[in-house]
């Protein structure tokens, strides 16, 4: 009975062992599989954060490059201003110039005219006055 007892027990310990072996392997199946989905899904949203991070930092150079783009053309801006203005200057002061030779020119010929006047009034006076 011993021996009849030691192989029933051997196929019992088989039949056990093969038995927890499809249960394990059909619960692992299950755990791995769930596992794997979560693995999967968690991973998913860590893509699509580092997507839109990626996206973002994207767009934060093309502002930076947009502003340092903004700021050369303000700069080529500010300096035709200032060629205008500087040529706007020398223009005005052309223009004064010429105002202040013409102003000296009617001064010259007032002058001019108020001393002929004036010796024509005196030469008159002394021809009427003149016996």
């Amino acid at each position: 009975m011993t021996v009849l007892s030691q192989t029933d027990d051997a196929i019992l310990e088989q039949k056990i062992t093969a038995v927890v072996h499809q249960i394990l392997d059909r619960k692992l199946d299950g755990l791995v599989s769930e596992k794997i989905a979560t693995f999967v899904k968690e991973n998913e949203l860590r893509a699509r954060e580092l997507s839109l991070l990626e996206r973002v930092i994207h767009v934060e150079e093309e502002l930076k490059s947009l502003r340092e783009i903004e700021a050369a053309r303000f700069d080529a801006v500010e300096k035709r201003f200032e060629a205008l203005q500087r040529e706007i200057t020398a223009r005005f002061e052309a223009v004064d110039k010429r105002f202040e030779a013409m102003d000296k020119r009617f001064q010259t010929l007032q002058w001019t005219m108020g001393i002929g006047f004036s010796l024509l009034a005196v030469l008159m006076g002394a021809l009427k006055f003149w016996p």
